[in-house]
Parts: structure tokens; C-alpha cells; sequence
């Protein structure tokens, strides 16, 4: 009895090892030596710039400008702005203000370049995680280095990029415009998509990643996070980073890092200084002090590959990498090692063939109880949870209490249902399946998805469990405990990974998936691997119902925290809409349920809207309700044609649009069968094709482009037609200014809601049909 409580207190050393190993659990105060990273003095700057949303266009976007750029100088940083206006194939048009600083080095190498960006998410968040905890990184980092008094071989390049958030127009401009980019060799980028948790790293390049793994491996940071499935995990998620731009069009190699715990705070008002976790800050420090100092005296011009690196981290040997090569000879001698361990079982009867026939039965009832169980009781949690929905992140504010709940039942299912399989002498037989159906994922791993080939890792430790189980009838349990520490350290991670990363609930194509039934089902494959330890356990089913006990309770603690509160706001929206046209105005809600704030103008007499996705957003939002409004008298936006001349069966056209107030955002939409050969704004080629589908000859959308308006510049358009084609298309000119504007009396939320992220929001709305005759 001893020795099988020892054994679980290991196991659960082993999950609490595989998290705390990945983050500092202390910060760095101001009385920590000048030449190493302070996160208390990083969080000086990172107060300073996080007073107010800062997003482009915005008035405090100038004064955090105004901020990093007084903080470089202090340096002793010749410091300079670059800006130009800047489209890519999201679609929007800005003008990037991008901060630009060099230290030189001793040498004529490759240099190495320091990336965050510093305009915050239109419209409410005040970007202390995305990406003032970059820039603050980066400062601080700057300062003790410098303060060291080294010398560095290569050329540090710093940028602070602009418009990130609106299509990485800044990375856009820098990349392609500017005279340093073609000395870059190496790019460290640090990001966010929530406000805790450690940071993640994971490189970009057009080649193989071998050399740049080797080199941070070289680079030795304190607390490294890095799977070569994550990379894979990045792509499906509906965004880039900076370093994209950097590996798209300038073939240049970069590293990642973010973090993404806390991902409901992600581009809200929540992510404020208060909110940003200070471990999670020291972080991001422990990886770019060792980093700076590596790559400040590499050889940056050396970092392509055309081979790839499996690699993961794990305690003690932090970063463990090896060639993709070795993943079919690791796969053969694992099934070979797998066939000869099965023979030699049968041949001194250690194992029992109908038990090892039988011990697939819990494997797969586990997998499909714990899928049917965890579908259903999401469903029932959605059916009495509809607030749910408003959460655009698909991650709750009480997602983690609902993560533990969710692993605790699937842990009991497999308990349960492995008891009912129990007999004295059998554990060796029952853990030939777990084994076998590994080795199945790993070969389809391999061939499909490669970087999570490290998965074979603890097949190998089950393998060497299996060899002791059939020498001996009763081996140590420690040991047993042990050999399950790989299996452990590796997927741990990961059950709190995917449901943070892709939200509880996601689409891809037409199907909706619950990602956490992915935990739930990695949990029964978990379990069933360490049935070398569990399969000694006489009371399982004991143990199942005292864990069902602890996910119940979980479960409504969780339900009592569903509600919205100060800590957890419910996130609303509200937009008025002007059709210059007709003088007929609209309130507008993106809200599936309204609250006691949208009913001071959207009651429940509205009309359920079928206008769809009205603004580009990110998850293709659109309006969920309307009610009819006063017209108000709103200065329109004057638009003057300067240019109209056929030339041959073309029709050539420049006008401009120019504010009579104070403007964020236009949006300018056009119907499918209206055609352009070319289009230009504001001297930008309007691309030919982005993932709105805007395309001059065959376009799939009716929206052509979003232009986010910076010192008040007027929108000049310059395009060409066919000469008998009737051209219309509609402008939709936005301020983010309806809590303000005076023409307006809209109170202000409670503390108990923020806007809704990712939307046009809180905003005054123009729409007026531009029709060339």
C-alpha cells in the first residue's frame, strides 16, 4: 500500500515538473545587478505605455511612439521612424510608423534583429501582452546589455513595428522598403495571444529548421518551451506574426516567441499592465538575454538547412533534438523491439493471448466512453451556458476550471472501465494494446504530421516497461512510476495546450469539433500506457468515483463562476449606422444576447439581422440584431473626382475621399460583377488576391479593401474600369467615437462588461454609395 502511494505522489511530482520546469516562478526586482534583466524595471516602461489603447490612428498611438523612442535615445540610440502606407493580402491599408535602431557591431556579418510591434488592437485593448510585453522585453534586455559594456560581433538592429494588428504592414514596409533589411540573418520576434502562461517558441523558414534548432540549443535559455509540433498547431490558427513577413518575403529565418495563456484577455480591455502575469514577462526576459548575447556573435549567415530537427523539451535536459532521418529507423526499431518483447511473452507465457486480445476492450471503451461523455456534458454546459457564446476567443474566463474537470472524468472513465478488466497476474497483457495503437499513431504521425514525432519517445519507455512486467511478476512499482516520467513531462503540457490554443470549440470547413474531447481522448491513450503502474491497483473503481466527486465539484464551481463580474466582463457591442443615401439610421449589435446596456437602444422588439458579415473581422462576425434609429446630421466625407478619361475600352478614374471628421476606418465593398483592371490607394496597389477573395477579374467578395487612417489623411483611389460598365460601390466610413461624440448619449459600461474584441465596435458608421455615371 506504501509503495503504490509513493508511486502516485511521483506520478503527480511528475505532471506538477513537467509545468513548473517551463517558467521562472520568481520575477527579478529592481535590486537585480545592472547587466541582467529586471522584469520590475521592464515593468516600469510597460506602465507607461499601456495608459490607454494606442491602436493606429489613435491619440495615445503617438505618445507610445513618442515613449520607446525617448527610451532608445536614452540608450545612446540613434533612433529614426520609417513610414509609408502599406496593403497585403488581409486586405487593409495603413501607414506604419515603424521605430528603427542599430547597434553596430565589429564585424561586416549578417545582423541580428530585436521585433515586437506597439500599436495595440483596434479599438479597446491597451496592448500590455500584445506586444508591450515585447517591447518591454526588448528595452529592458537593450539596457542591461549595453550596460555590460560588450561588444558585439554583428550588427543589433531593433524595430518596433507598427500596424501589426491591422495586416504586419509595419514588418511589410521594413522588409521590403528598407535599406537595412537585406543585412537581417536572423530574426527574434516576441508576441502574445493571451496574458500568461510561459512562452512558447517556434521558428519560421522557408528551409529546414536544423540549424537554428542546434543554435538555441547552443543558446542555452534558462526555461525553454519548444515542441516541433507547435509550429503545425501555429498554422491553424487564423493569424501571422511579424516574423512572417520577414520569412515570406525576405527569406529571412527567425525565432517566435509568445505566450497564450489567459487567452480571453486576448485584444480586449483586459489586457492591461494589472493583467499581464509577471512570470510570464520574466520569461520572455530569461529567453532573450542568452539569446542576445549568442546571436550577437554568430555566424547569422550560416542558418539554412534543408534538413529538419524533431525536437521537444523536457526537465533537466531542456531542449532534446534529433534529425527528422532518424524517424522512420526510431519507428522500425520501436515495432521491431515491440514484435520481439510480444514472442518473448508468449514464450514464457508471461503474457496471456486472449488477455492481450481482451486488453484492446478498456482501451477503446475508454477512448469512445470518454469522447460520447465529454460531448455530451459540453453540450448540456453550452445548453445552460448561452453567455458562452459572446466569448469570440472560444476560451472562457472559467476554461481552466473546466480543463481540470474534463481530464479528472477522463482519467476516472479509464479507471473505471480498466477495473472491470483487473485480474491478479494480467497487467503485462493489458499494456500490449496502449503499446501497439501508439506505435499505429506514431507511423501515421510520422508520415503526416512529422514534427510530433517525438511521440515515439515514450513508446520506448512503455517498451522497457513491458520488458520488466513479463521478467517479473511483481516489479517495483517506483520504477515503474519512473519509466511513465518521459510520457508525463512530454503530453502534460498538452492537455492544457489545446483547449487554450484553439478554443473549446472551433470550425474547420463545415465541422464543429470540441477541442477539449482532444485532451480527453489524450488522456485515455496517457492512461492506457501507464496501466504498467495503475494495473496494480486493485480499486480502481474506488478511484474513479473519488475523482468523478472532485470533477463534479469542479464542474460547479465552474458553473458558479459562468456569470460575468468585474474580474470577468462580459464583452457586448453596439454600432450606429448611417445610410447617407436614404437618411435612415440603425442601432446594430453583434451580441447574440442582449444585456441591460444594448437594450438602452436594441430592445427586444429588434429586428434579427441578416446583413452577415457586414466589416471584415476576424472570425467573420456580423450583425445579430438591428433597431431602427434617428438620423442624425453626420458630416459625410467629400468626395471629389479628379480624374475621369477613356483611353481605348478603358475608363481611367482618380478621386479622393476627404473626411469632414474625424475618421478611424473606412471600408469600401463593391459587387462581384463590378470589375477593375488595376486599383491603387493611396499609391498602393490594391493586391489581386487575399483571403478575402478580392480578385479584379472573379472576386468571391464583395469587400475590396479596409483603409485604417492615420494624421488624418484623406483616401485618394486611382483605378481603371471598363468604359460602359456602370461603377458603384459603397464607402463605409467609421469614428470610434460613439461613447463620446456628442451627438450621441450612450452611457458607459459597467464594470462588469468591456466591448467585444475582434469587431467594428463602439463606432459611428457612414454609409453612402459612390456611383460613377
Amino acid at each position: 500500500m506504501i509503495k503504490k502511494a509513493i508511486a502516485l505522489v511521483l506520478l503527480i511530482v511528475a505532471v506538477y515538473w513537467s509545468f513548473s520546469a517551463i517558467i521562472p516562478s520568481k520575477i527579478s526586482d529592481l535590486n537585480t545587478d545592472k547587466n541582467e534583466f529586471s522584469t520590475e524595471r521592464a515593468l516600469i516602461h510597460l506602465k507607461e505605455i499601456t495608459k490607454a489603447p494606442h491602436y493606429v490612428g489613435s491619440d495615445e498611438h503617438e505618445n507610445v511612439r513618442n515613449y520607446i523612442v525617448n527610451e532608445l535615445e536614452n540608450l545612446g540610440l540613434n533612433v529614426e521612424i520609417q513610414e509609408s502606407f502599406s496593403m497585403r493580402e488581409w486586405g487593409n491599408l495603413s501607414k506604419p510608423k515603424n521605430i528603427i535602431a542599430k547597434i553596430k557591431g565589429s564585424d561586416n556579418t549578417k545582423a541580428l534583429l530585436l521585433l515586437s510591434h506597439y500599436d495595440s488592437a483596434p479599438q479597446a485593448s491597451l496592448g500590455a501582452s500584445d506586444a508591450g510585453s515585447g517591447v518591454v522585453t526588448i528595452l529592458e534586455s537593450l539596457r542591461a546589455y549595453l550596460n555590460s559594456g560588450k561588444q558585439p560581433k554583428n550588427d543589433i538592429i531593433i524595430v518596433i513595428t507598427d500596424a501589426e494588428e491591422l495586416g504586419l504592414n509595419g514588418a511589410d514596409i521594413f522588409v521590403n522598403k528598407h535599406r537595412w533589411a537585406k543585412d537581417v540573418g536572423l530574426v527574434l520576434n516576441f508576441e502574445a495571444r493571451g496574458s500568461g502562461g510561459s512562452a512558447v517558441m517556434w521558428p519560421e523558414t522557408n528551409g529546414g529548421n536544423a540549424k537554428l534548432v542546434d543554435e538555441f540549443v547552443q543558446a542555452n535559455p534558462s526555461y525553454p518551451v519548444a515542441y516541433s509540433l507547435i509550429y503545425s498547431i501555429y498554422k491553424l490558427l487564423p493569424n501571422d506574426t511579424d516574423a512572417t513577413r520577414f520569412r515570406e518575403d525576405g527569406d529571412i529565418e527567425s525565432f517566435n516567441f509568445a505566450f497564450i495563456d489567459d487567452h480571453y484577455d486576448y485584444h480586449t480591455a483586459n489586457d492591461t499592465y494589472e493583467r499581464l502575469d509577471r512570470n510570464t514577462l520574466e520569461h520572455q526576459g530569461s529567453y532573450l538575454m542568452p539569446l542576445l548575447n549568442h546571436f550577437s556573435n554568430a555566424d547569422l549567415s550560416n542558418l539554412k538547412s534543408a534538413e529538419d530537427k524533431i525536437y521537444f523539451n523536457v526537465p533537466l535536459f531542456k531542449t532534446i533534438a534529433y534529425n527528422y532521418a532518424l524517424i522512420w529507423p526510431m519507428f522500425i526499431l520501436a515495432i521491431t523491439l515491440f514484435i520481439v518483447l510480444v514472442f518473448y511473452g508468449f514464450k514464457t507465457s508471461r503474457l496471456i493471448k486472449e488477455d492481450v486480445i481482451k486488453g484492446f476492450i478498456p482501451l477503446f471503451l475508454s477512448i469512445i466512453s470518454c469522447l460520447i461523455v465529454g460531448y455530451i456534458l459540453w453540450w448540456i454546459i453550452k445548453f445552460l451556458n448561452p453567455q458562452y457564446y459572446e466569448m469570440l476567443h472560444k476560451f472562457t474566463y472559467n476554461g481552466y476550471t473546466y480543463i481540470a474537470a474534463f481530464s479528472l472524468i477522463a482519467i476516472g472513465i479509464c479507471a473505471s472501465v480498466y477495473n472491470k478488466y483487473y485480474k491478479e497476474n494480467n497487467t503485462a497483457s493489458l499494456l500490449v494494446a496502449p503499446i501497439f495503437i501508439w506505435l499505429i499513431i506514431c507511423a501515421l504521425v510520422g508520415q503526416y504530421l512529422e514534427g510530433a514525432s517525438f511521440f515515439i519517445i515514450p513508446v520506448y519507455f512503455a517498451l522497457i516497461s513491458l520488458f520488466v512486467l513479463i521478467k517479473q511478476q511483481k516489479p517495483s512499482l517506483l520504477l515503474m512510476a519512473i519509466l511513465c516520467f518521459p510520457l508525463l513531462f512530454i503530453f502534460s503540457p498538452f492537455i492544457k495546450l489545446f483547449p487554450v490554443a484553439l478554443g473549446f470549440f472551433m470550425k474547420i470547413g463545415a465541422v464543429s469539433i470540441t477541442v477539449k474531447l482532444v485532451s480527453m481522448l489524450l488522456i485515455a491513450l496517457i492512461f492506457g500506457l501507464m496501466i504498467s503502474v495503475f494495473g496494480f491497483f486493485k480499486h480502481k473503481k474506488r478511484w474513479s468515483y473519488v475523482l468523478f466527486f472532485i470533477a463534479f465539484y469542479f464542474l460547479i464551481s465552474a458553473q458558479f463562476q459562468s456569470g460575468f463580474n468585474e474580474e470577468r466582463p462580459k464583452p457586448n457591442s453596439l454600432v450606429y449606422v448611417l445610410n447617407a443615401d436614404t437618411n435612415t439610421a440603425n442601432w446594430a449589435t453583434y451580441d447574440k444576447k442582449l444585456d441591460a446596456w444594448t437594450k438602452n437602444f436594441i430592445d427586444d422588439e429588434a429586428n434579427s439581422s441578416n446583413e452577415g458579415n457586414t466589416f471584415s473581422s476576424k472570425y467573420n462576425s456580423g450583425f445579430t440584431y438591428t433597431k431602427k434609429a434617428e438620423a442624425k446630421q453626420i458630416p459625410q466625407s467629400k468626395i471629389t473626382i479628379y480624374k475621369d478619361t477613356i483611353i481605348d475600352d478603358l475608363r481611367h478614374i482618380r478621386l479622393s475621399v476627404v473626411q469632414q471628421r474625424r475618421i478611424n476606418r473606412f471600408d469600401l465593398y463593391a459587387n462581384k460583377d463590378v470589375k477593375f483592371k488595376d486599383f491603387e490607394a493611396n499609391g498602393i496597389e490594391v493586391p489581386k488576391g487575399n483571403p478575402e477573395g478580392f480578385a479584379f477579374e472573379n472576386r468571391r467578395s464583395t469587400r475590396l479593401f479596409s483603409y485604417f487612417v492615420s494624421d488624418n489623411d484623406s483616401l485618394n483611389l486611382n483605378f481603371t474600369v471598363p468604359k460602359d460598365q456602370k461603377t458603384q460601390f459603397k464607402i463605409y466610413e467609421a469614428s470610434f467615437d460613439l461613447l463620446s461624440n456628442e451627438l450621441f448619449t450612450v452611457p458607459e459600461r459597467t464594470k462588469e462588461m468591456i466591448p467585444k474584441p475582434f469587431i467594428l465596435n463602439d463606432a459611428v458608421i457612414v454609409t453612402k454609395t459612390i456611383d460613377i455615371n
